[in-house]
This record gives C-alpha cells, sequence and structure tokens, in this order.
C-alpha cells in the first residue's frame, strides 16, 4: 500500500469518527431535550427548569411565503417565545388523495424557519381548525363521499378520511417535536370541540391516539376550549392538557377557574388571548381597545399564565379562502350589520383577515405591537435585536380598464370540459366545485304565459346573479330576496351565475354546508327540468384566451350589468413593493393578477363594507418589462364612466374600516383603518 493510499484511509477514517462523534452529540442533546408539566409546581418544565412561555398566532396560509422570516423576525423581537399555528386540511388535500406540501404550502419549512429565527412552535393539527377558514379546514369533497356524514365524531366516512390524512400529516410533525430537536412543543387534538353538539368523547379518544401513535410517548398534547365548565365537558380528553380562551379579562382567578376544575395542578394556559376579534362583510371592522388589552395581558403575565395572542398577525384570506360563519342567534356580531339592516345569520369573511392585531394585514408594526412588546418586557429580557422596518408599500396610481368579455362569452375558457347535463340543479359539491362559481343555464320550452310568474331559488347558496338571454334581472342571496316574478318567453336563455361566498367553519350548521342551488327552482309552482351546468374556474381567464371584444359592452339592466371580466395592464418600472388596490367605486367581485403567473387575490364588496381596499404583497408583481394584467370578475356594476373605460386605483394604504358607500355606488367619505408606526 502506498503511503498516499494510507494517508486516504486515514482521512476517511478519521472523518467517519467525526461524523459519528457529530451524530452521537446530536442524539445525546436531542435524548435531553424535554419538555413536561411539573403538576406540584404548577408549570411547564423544559430541559429540567420551569417554562413559561408567551406566544402569538400566525398562519404560514395567511401570509406570501417570500414574508415568512420578516413576519416571524418581528414577533421574536416583539418577545414572544413561541408561535402558535393551524394547518388546515383542505390547503394540502384539495382532491382525495391529491396533497400539496410545496412552496406556499411546505409549512415544514415554516416551521423549521420559526425554529431558526429562535421561536419554539404549538400546533394545532385538527382535522377541524375553525379559524375563519374555508370549510373550518375540511375539504369540501368530503360533503360529495357522503352528503350526510356527521363531522367531528365516530361517523364511519369521516373517519376515514380522517384517519388517512392524520396518518399522512402527523408522521411529518414527529421529526420535527422538541424532544427530537425541533421546536414544536405541543400538539393540540381538535379545536374548541365542546363549541360543537357532536360532543363524541369516543371520537375525541380517537384523534388522542391517532396522535399518540404517530407523535410517540413523549409527546405533550392538549386541547383548547372556552373558559366555561360546559365547553369543557365536552372538549377534553384522558390524556391531553386542558387549556381555556378568553379576552380581556381584570380577574385572572376567575377566568382560569373552569381550567382548574379540570386540571387543579398544572401551568395555566389561555392558548387563545385575543387582542382583536374577526370581521364579516357587512358588518364594522372589529377592534379591541389597546390599554384595556396591554392591562389585560399585564394582569394575565404577573398571574403566571402561559399566554398566546390570537391573532399576532391575521393575514389576507387571498383566492377564495375566506370562511364563513353561521349564527342565528346573532351573538357573534350584534343585531345590526353597518346599514342598520337587520341581522343575517349567514355572514361571510372578507378577504382581509387583519383581526386588528399588534402586526397588520400587511405585517407592519402598530401601537398595539409597542404596547404589548413593553408589558413583555416586565417579564422577561427582550432580544437585543432591533425591531425589523415595515415592508415598502408604493401608490402605482390608476390603471385603465377596458371591459373584455361577459361570463357567457368566457364559458369555452372557463368550463373547457364544457357542461355538466342534469334533469334538476346539483350542487357545487356534487359536481366536484368546490369553491368559486358556477353557472345553471335552462332554455324554457312549452308554452309561457305572459303574465308575470313566480321563479324561486330558495335554495341559493349563497348569492346569485338571474340574467335572461344574457340581460341581468336581479340578485338572490340567502340571506335576502329569493323569489322575483318574472316574465319568460318560449326559447328564452335563464343562466343564473351563483357565488359560494365561502363554506360555513363554526357551529351546528357545518353538516348542512352545500353550495350552489341546493334544491329545484320553480316556475309558478312547476319544476324546471333540463340544466347545463358549468363549473367555472375564474383562473382560467386569461386576456390571450380570448380572440377578441365579442362585444363592445356588458349587457345593462338599470344599475346592473351583466357579471363580466374587466382587464388593465399595471407596469412596474422597477422592484415591486406591496400596495393596496383600491375597490372603492367597484361593486362585487373577484380580482385576479396576472404576470408570469396567475394569482387570485380576493373578493372585494366594498359598497357593504368594511374592507374596501385589497392587500397585494410585493410577490403577486413583476417589474418591467413584464406586464402586470389587473383582472376584475365584476359580478354586478363596475364603474365606468363609458361603456368600456373604467379604472383602479393602486394606493399606499389599507382601508379595511370604510363606511360602505351607496348600493347605487356613489362614494361616500371613509376613514382609514388605524395608525400603522413607522419603524
Amino acid at each position: 500500500m502506498t503511503e498516499k493510499m494510507a494517508a486516504t484511509r486515514r482521512w476517511i477514517f478519521l472523518s467517519c469518527c467525526i461524523v459519528c462523534l457529530l451524530s452521537a452529540c446530536q442524539l445525546s442533546q436531542a435524548q435531553n431535550r424535554t419538555f413536561e408539566i411539573d403538576y406540584l409546581g404548577n408549570t411547564f418544565v423544559k430541559d429540567g427548569k420551569a417554562f413559561r412561555y408567551v406566544s402569538g398566532s400566525i398562519h404560514y396560509m395567511r401570509v406570501p411565503k417570500e414574508y415568512w422570516r420578516d413576519r416571524l423576525e418581528k414577533m421574536y423581537a416583539a418577545g414572544l417565545d413561541a408561535i402558535q399555528f393551524y394547518i388546515p386540511w383542505n390547503y394540502h388535500e384539495p382532491e382525495i388523495g391529491q396533497y400539496n406540501f410545496e412552496g406556499q404550502r411546505d409549512f415544514v419549512q415554516f416551521i423549521k424557519l420559526a425554529q431558526e429565527v429562535g421561536l419554539l412552535v404549538l400546533i394545532r393539527a385538527g382535522p377541524y381548525i375553525c379559524g375563519e377558514w374555508e370549510f373550518g379546514g375540511f375539504p369540501a369533497w368530503l360533503l360529495k363521499e357522503n352528503p350526510k356524514m356527521v363531522l367531528r365524531k365516530m361517523d364511519p366516512t369521516y373517519i376515514k378520511y380522517v384517519d388517512t390524512w392524520m396518518d399522512k400529516l402527523l408522521p411529518m410533525l414527529t421529526p420535527l417535536m422538541y424532544e427530537n430537536g425541533g421546536p414544536i412543543l405541543m400538539v393540540q387534538i381538535e379545536n374548541e370541540y365542546g363549541s360543537f353538539y357532536t360532543c363524541d368523547h369516543d371520537y375525541m379518544a380517537h384523534l388522542r391516539d391517532k396522535a399518540r401513535e404517530h407523535l410517540g410517548p413523549r409527546a405533550l398534547l392538549y386541547t383548547t376550549d372556552g373558559s366555561g365548565d360546559g365547553f369543557l365537558k365536552c372538549g377534553t380528553v384522558p390524556g391531553a392538557y386542558v387549556t381555556v380562551d378568553f379576552g380581556n379579562s381584570f380577574n385572572p382567578q376567575k377566568s382560569f377557574q373552569p381550567q382548574r376544575d379540570y386540571e387543579p395542578f398544572g401551568p395555566l394556559v389561555n392558548s387563545e388571548f385575543y387582542p382583536g376579534w374577526l370581521d364579516h362583510w357587512g358588518y364594522p371592522h372589529s377592534t379591541v381597545n389597546l390599554d384595556v388589552f396591554s392591562k389585560a395581558l399585564d394582569l394575565l403575565l404577573d398571574y403566571g399564565a402561559n399566554v398566546n395572542m390570537y391573532m399576532f398577525e391575521g393575514g389576507t384570506n387571498f383566492g377564495f379562502w375566506n370562511g364563513a360563519d353561521y349564527d342565528a342567534a346573532g351573538s357573534k356580531s350584534g343585531s345590526k350589520n353597518l346599514k342598520g339592516a337587520n341581522y343575517a345569520p349567514y355572514q361571510a369573511v372578507p378577504t382581509s383577515y387583519d383581526y386588528d392585531a399588534p402586526l397588520t394585514e400587511a405585517g407592519d408594526i402598530t401601537d398595539k405591537y409597542i404596547a404589548i412588546r413593553q408589558v413583555i418586557s416586565k417579564y422577561k429580557q427582550l432580544p437585543s435585536m432591533p425591531i425589523p422596518k415595515n415592508t415598502t408599500k408604493t401608490a402605482y396610481g390608476k390603471v385603465e380598464m377596458s371591459f373584455m368579455a361577459t361570463v357567457q362569452d368566457a364559458l369555452a375558457t372557463l368550463c373547457p370540459k364544457g357542461p355538466i347535463k342534469s334533469q334538476y340543479p346539483l350542487t357545487m359539491e356534487a359536481i366536484g366545485q368546490w369553491q368559486g362559481f358556477v353557472l345553471y343555464r335552462h332554455t324554457l320550452l312549452g308554452d309561457t304565459p305572459s303574465e308575470p310568474k313566480t321563479l324561486d331559488l330558495s335554495g341559493v347558496r349563497d348569492r346569485a346573479y338571474l340574467m335572461i338571454n344574457q340581460v341581468p334581472q336581479g340578485i338572490f342571496d340567502r340571506n335576502g330576496q329569493k323569489t322575483m316574478n318574472i316574465t319568460l318567453k318560449v326559447n328564452e336563455t335563464i343562466d343564473i351565475l351563483v357565488e359560494n361566498m365561502g363554506h360555513i367553519g363554526f357551529g351546528s350548521e357545518m353538516n348542512n354546508n352545500s353550495k350552489g342551488l341546493i334544491r329545484n327552482v320553480t316556475f309558478g309552482g312547476s319544476i324546471l327540468t333540463g340544466w347545463s351546468i358549468f363549473p367555472l374556474t375564474v383562473e382560467n381567464f386569461k386576456p390571450s384566451s380570448l380572440s377578441g371584444i365579442y362585444r363592445d359592452k356588458p349587457f345593462r339592466n338599470g344599475n346592473l350589468t351583466t357579471p363580466s371580466f374587466y382587464v388593465g395592464k399595471l407596469h412596474v418600472p422597477k422592484e415591486p413593493t406591496d400596495t393596496f388596490l383600491d375597490m372603492s367605486a367597484w361593486g362585487k367581485g373577484q380580482n385576479l393578477i396576472m404576470s408570469s403567473s396567475m394569482i387570485n387575490v380576493g373578493r372585494y364588496w366594498p359598497y357593504v363594507g368594511p374592507q374596501v381596499r385589497l392587500y397585494v404583497p410585493k410577490p403577486f408583481l413583476a417589474p418591467s418589462p413584464t406586464i402586470n394584467y389587473i383582472i376584475m370578475f365584476e359580478l354586478e356594476q363596475a364603474p365606468c364612466d363609458t361603456a368600456d373605460k373604467c379604472t383602479v386605483e393602486f394606493v399606499d394604504q389599507a382601508l379595511i374600516n370604510a363606511t360602505p358607500h351607496k348600493p347605487n355606488f356613489e362614494r361616500e367619505e371613509t376613514k382609514f383603518s388605524r395608525k400603522r408606526i413607522s419603524v
């Protein structure tokens, strides 16, 4: 053997020894990492030492991936020990057996990034999450598999798919658990189960056992429920630590008493302490007083409690991901909407999920952030790092929009496979359309008297636009008008465009959650049969996909125009920045932006409020010479001075608590949402 070969072997041997030594050290360190409960000491114990966390909620699916680090660093700079977030099932399994954990959906990277920044993690694994997210995180295809399925109990069909999902999800979390070297301290079982009517203890035990099977015997599991014995009665399960949630309280002992009723010893935990609150279309923007919240937080920390603030940043329901509530008693939003109308039980959540949180929808520092940071500094040393700066916002100005096509003109593009034929209307779920829009078409046959008859759309879910030969006739809404007297003639084409405004994600009505037309349509009491049903994919619409403008203007009937697409071009001269799209003068619809790819920004509905402007983050835009096509799918009326020209405007400030303008689209005075802090 040559000296050179011997040296090479010695080098290989030495390298292997080093690798083995490092692996052994890492294994030893992982084995020494523990997160447990000291019941006698009423505290968590991390690596053998008493530990109390101050945490904040943030949702990776509501923050552009390019901004994950920015938001996490701001949370760390505020003095937080940990973050808490949901994992929505429907975001990762859009179709049965088809999983997506890449790009924006790569929550494993999000967890690793949090650890890199210095934050621990609290996971809410579901399968139900609520969170004002589409269907509470459930995939809508569950409704197709078994329309009679009962969610959140030991229903055989439901459990079959839950088990398949959990067998996919939980192994992804196992290597990231704290005892395995990752940042995950605890994993939550279900979510606020005590607020749901099924109260199936076998179901909760099944989820606990499934989590234990994958995460191992040392993993710390927990539950979260409202702070009341009535909630905890059904929401808890042996083997998972009981935590509660509540808002501003100046009597921590009283607020935590329900937890103590079920956990006489152990750390006090408020898993959802609310610095803000959620919004619904048509109702005032929710806010929580800064001084009141700061005082309540101070009292909780002084009392020794572990606290998670929900939300620390709310973010955005891009695309169709907003959920909805159904609250027949009117307990969530009061009895009157912004226009003073009576309370409506079905309440859709806006595109903005700002939540009046310490970090705004766009990740900006607020007075509330500064106040919370000051409170936290009384109980722990803050990081030495400076608070990261806010992102730049640019007012790009007005973009001229041009009418491109009615929804009927674009059917071949929006529904390339053509319509589904059916004697009776089918729900959106029955035809595999989980979100967005569907168009129902019927051609009237036979003799029709000339006198008006009642067209009944009582089964509309959630909002519909009636057109006869493409001419708009009126709007139907599950909370409002469901019938209309009209005159129909033989061979006239009836088009009913239905918008799914978000599956209900809270309450018993989750089991009655089909969309589209869920009942037969009657005219003069007779059932209309023979339908062509077009599931629409609005993301298919591209300016180049049409050979040209089919007509020079949409059809109009009074203040209504046929649902139509409008397109404009935005040129960004240099590196893009965040901006906001002002929809003040528009009616209701969907905004999309196409540059290198098509992005569904979200819904707009400014005349009911409270949100008027859409947050458009920097990653959605491209610099010149790439053209940013601004696309509006306007359902009611575009603010055009002429038949085919109108504008939208990009501005540099948000507007999420505006006084809505009148339904005839005359703009009224508005107010800016809340103060931002420049840092």
